[in-house]
């Protein structure tokens, strides 16, 4: 998700949210209007590859399993920081709400940092070469996107590389797209509905160290 820092009240955060991501869309067909990029061009509707899609939110699920139980400090404090910036934001929203964002958020996302920018670098460079370099300038603008902390925008890039990966394998958009909004819905999911919150474990054993917030969140 590529909207972390604004804070609209609580009551309009979902709508906000998604109106944020729906912008992206437009703004990925605008810009690929003015370079000569469709950023769409490669989506089609299919059974099949909406069920590689999915199977393919397996891998990055996992990441985001072991980073929050990770005990090195970066990852350790970026858990911290998810739950004091994110999780906040998303705590009023209904499930059905978060279907919302994160489909939203698949599509305008991946039409911008896939559709537009991998394929638009793709384009211009040309050949095999121009699809690496696409491959990793999607990947770096999608991490750089995501500002929280290096560790988040390094972990973000990563997600990025493996979607583009996934757009290459398949020649198809629609497999990202389902791949990203479902991973997102997981992960929101269990962070604000399933997850106990930080400030319910800042009074527990060994936690008293990383509650008082004395280290610069975005530090190493």
């Amino acid at each position: 998700m590529a909207m972390e820092e604004q804070h609209p009240p609580a009551e309009h955060f979902a709508l906000v949210a998604t109106l944020f991501e729906a912008s992206l869309a437009v703004v990925a067909v605008g810009l690929g209007w003015l370079v000569g990029c469709r950023p769409a061009e490669t989506f089609r509707l299919g059974a099949a590859d909406a069920g590689w899609g999915l199977l393919a939110t397996l891998p990055p699920l996992a990441l985001f399993w072991l980073s929050l139980r990770c005990s090195w400090r970066p990852l350790a404090r970026l858990a911290r920081l998810v739950d004091e910036r994110l999780v906040p934001l998303f705590r009023q929203c209904r499930v059905a709400e978060l279907a919302a964002i994160s489909l939203v958020a698949g599509i305008g996302e991946e039409m911008l940092f896939r559709g537009l920018i991998q394929g638009g670098t793709a384009q211009w460079i040309g050949g095999t070469a121009g699809v690496w370099i696409g491959l990793a300038a999607g990947s770096l603008v999608f991490g750089l996107a995501h500002p929280i902390s290096p560790a988040y925008s390094i972990l973000t890039a990563l997600i990025g590389l493996y979607l583009g990966w996934l757009w290459i394998a398949t020649g198809n958009l629609l497999v990202p797209i389902v791949a990203h909004a479902v991973y997102d819905f997981a992960a929101l999911v269990y962070l604000v509905n399933m997850r106990p919150h930080y400030d319910d474990r800042a009074d527990s054993p060994g936690d008293s160290n990383e509650a008082s917030g004395e280290e610069n969140p975005n530090s190493w």
